[in-house]
């Protein structure tokens, strides 16, 4: 499996503590760990954990920060497209803090200023699926125009509503929101996706049962219980496995999807889950 991951990258400065800090307060983290993130960036590199050759589009530059990210990329061996290569700026950063609870507070900046425009793309013969974030919005349409007429799956995390994200939205093949995602009109989030004749979709609540509608057919599918350590990042790896396991089946990538971000819970940050994937039944 071949996928291309468009949308965004960050620097994650995550901390393990007890509890996040209250105004004029200091705590000793327990952990602590910096690795890129972002929904785009944390799929990919999911997708490539479980075998697939992944390749992230984002906006990076060349600040000297972003070494970090992209050895972090090499590492999981991801490839990665810069969107901004002369970007001097530093990339956005996100400061998040996991509570023993297992729960996490987080301060970041988005993809605001670091938009790009359609440019030309290399032929996408060779990828085998699409996920867009929404965090690259113009560049997002561009490329799944491009992907549709060539049958080439195009997933949607939807994690919250974002300026024309419409016009993506209606090229999907797979639209995968969170429980947070408001359409505009403040119209139920399941029928609003169904009524832009979208195939398949998803919405995740955390350890609640997923709703899926499977063209036109609604169901719900349960989740994996696990002992939570951790939650940062579980929706962008439920993304990355589900696109690494589809084959035209939803509810088979669903079910691997949720196996793989269960697991992911019960270690902190968004790496570690890695070296114990294979304690799962994953084809690869």
């Amino acid at each position: 499996m071949q996928g291309l991951f468009v949308g965004l990258m960050t620097l994650d400065c995550i901390y393990q503590a007890q509890r996040p800090p209250q105004a004029n307060e200091k705590l000793v983290a327990q952990a602590a760990m910096m690795v890129a993130g972002g929904p785009a960036t944390n799929a990919a590199v999911a997708f490539a954990a479980l075998g697939g050759q992944a390749t992230v589009m984002a906006s990076v530059g060349q600040h000297p920060v972003t070494a970090l990210l992209r050895e972090d990329m090499a590492h999981g061996g991801v490839s990665l497209t810069d969107l901004t290569p002369a970007r001097t700026d530093p990339p956005p950063v996100s400061s998040i803090v996991v509570s023993q609870a297992g729960e996490r507070a987080v301060i970041s900046r988005n993809a605001v200023g670091l938009q790009v425009e359609p440019r030309s793309i290399d032929a996408l013969s060779h990828i085998d699926v699409v996920l867009l974030d929404g965090h690259q919005m113009a560049l997002s349409r561009q490329i799944a125009s491009m992907a549709k007429p060539l049958g080439i799956p195009v997933v949607v995390d939807a994690g919250s509503w974002k300026p024309e994200f419409d016009q993506v939205l209606s090229l999907a093949t797979v639209v995968i929101a969170s429980a947070n995602f408001q359409p505009p009109d403040n119209s139920d989030a399941l029928l609003y996706l169904q009524s832009l004749g979208i195939p398949y979709v998803a919405i995740t609540q955390g350890e609640a049962p997923i709703v899926v509608s499977d063209r036109g057919q609604v169901r719900e599918l349960a989740v994996p219980a696990t002992d939570v350590v951790d939650t940062l990042g579980a929706g962008d790896i439920f993304h990355g496995a589900f696109c690494h396991g589809w084959a035209g089946d939803f509810l088979a990538a669903l079910t691997q999807a949720s196996q793989v971000a269960s697991l992911s819970c019960g270690y902190f940050g968004t790496r570690a889950w890695i070296a114990h994937c294979d304690s799962l039944t994953i084809s690869k």
